[in-house]
């Protein structure tokens, strides 16, 4: 790979590392401690909605930002031609 294609690739992969964090940020924090009141006050499943994202939404939003990463990251790899098929 030359020079400047593994500058653009990296570039791609931080800005995609970044942009999950910044998800993961915003639910875990953001709807779990800043915004926990407002969304108190909305049910799901008998439980409120700022006790869930605390507990599970975080959780799950982790694991989908697992799959997301895994499958935009082989879209890279496909793209910059260092997939592994």
């Amino acid at each position: 790979m030359r020079t400047d294609d593994s500058i653009a690739y990296w570039k791609a992969n931080i800005r995609l590392v970044i942009g999950c964090l910044i998800v993961w940020f915003i639910v875990s924090y953001g709807c779990g401690i800043l915004l926990a009141g407002p969304l108190n006050a909305i049910r799901l499943g008998g439980y409120q909605l700022g006790f869930w994202f605390a507990q599970q939404g975080s959780i799950y939003t982790f694991v989908a930002l697992i799959f997301f990463y895994a499958w935009r990251m082989n879209q890279l790899d496909r793209k910059f031609n260092v997939h592994e098929d």
